[in-house]
């Protein structure tokens, strides 16, 4: 069956070696909630760079918890990743001369599997995992199947919303529906990278895309959403996404230290956007959130 052959074709890229700066990284941050990490998911732009290049880039982890009581010491952090997931950190880690820096995301296995399915109306998790990712470390092999299930629903999700967007002789391309389902997500989001973004990620793993593409084809031959529910469902997960991730923004002012400038280093980094910081800023980062990110959106810093 299709179904399967595409978990198979998750489950091998999941097991892909890692570089060591990554391993180091994800042991790091797997530490920090030893209590209750149950997989450690590597992901994004750093996932083929070398150790050397890691030194100056930012790694993208997901780490999945099976309880947020025990991956927290406070009460209020739990709380938040459970109503508003996920809760995200930023560290850096000294290793072998390099200074690493990662941002990562703590989400409980069930909210991970909800976020990849076709039921997820917000795009954040399905759009992320339907990309190539690397399981660093797993507690036990049924954790292991559940993240490869979830992962392939991904795929699934993503692609079977994107192939109505397109008229039916472009969508006999499954680069094309790829291409479109990217474009769609980032418009769904608060984005600050470039446009063409959404298109390098299919360019730069074009034979990857085609195989999975190919096989979910396959395996929904005749059952193509209709083109007018398809874009009632992107407009909602347009309004639904860009609500979420400003609350996200928000509330990522107080869960991890300097908030402030590293939103600031991401947007500085992607769009070329420059706001002025000041110290009461950095001092209270959850008042400063909303001005800041208005003046940003104002900016142009967000599409």
């Amino acid at each position: 069956m299709a179904s399967d052959a595409v978990a198979a074709l998750i489950a091998a890229e999941l097991h892909m070696p890692a570089a060591a700066a990554a391993r180091a990284m994800a042991d790091h941050c797997r530490a920090r909630h030893e209590n209750a990490a149950i997989g450690i998911l590597f992901y994004g732009s750093c996932l083929r760079q070398s150790d050397q290049a890691l030194g100056d880039a930012l790694l993208d982890f997901y780490v999945i918890v099976d309880d947020y009581r025990a991956a927290y010491g406070s009460p209020l952090l739990a709380l938040a990743n459970a109503l508003l997931p996920p809760n995200v950190f930023y560290v850096e880690l000294p290793w072998q001369g390099l200074k690493l820096r990662a941002k990562y995301a703590v989400i409980s296995l069930r909210q991970f599997a909800d976020g990849c399915a076709a039921s997820a109306r917000n795009v954040s998790i399905w759009a992320r995992f339907c990309q190539p990712t690397r399981l660093i470390w797993c507690r036990d092999g049924a954790t292991d199947t559940a993240l490869t299930e979830a992962l392939a629903e991904a795929c699934r999700t993503m692609f079977r919303n994107a192939e109505p967007l397109l008229d039916a002789q472009a969508a006999h391309d499954p680069l094309a529906v790829w291409r479109e389902g990217f474009k769609a997500t980032y418009a769904a989001e608060l984005r600050s990278e470039k446009g063409d973004r959404a298109l390098s990620i299919v360019a730069a793993d074009e034979a990857r895309y085609r195989a999975i593409g190919n096989l979910l084809q396959e395996e929904a031959a005749g059952q193509k959403m209709p083109r007018e529910l398809a874009v009632e469902n992107w407009q909602g997960r347009r309004f639904i996404g860009k609500t979420l991730n400003y609350l996200r923004l928000i509330k990522a002012a107080f869960t991890f230290d300097g908030a402030v400038d590293y939103v600031m280093w991401k947007v500085r980094r992607h769009s070329g956007v420059v706001v002025p910081v000041s110290d009461w800023q950095r001092r209270h980062p959850l008042l400063a959130a909303p001005g800041l990110a208005w003046k940003l959106y104002r900016r142009g810093a967000f599409r």
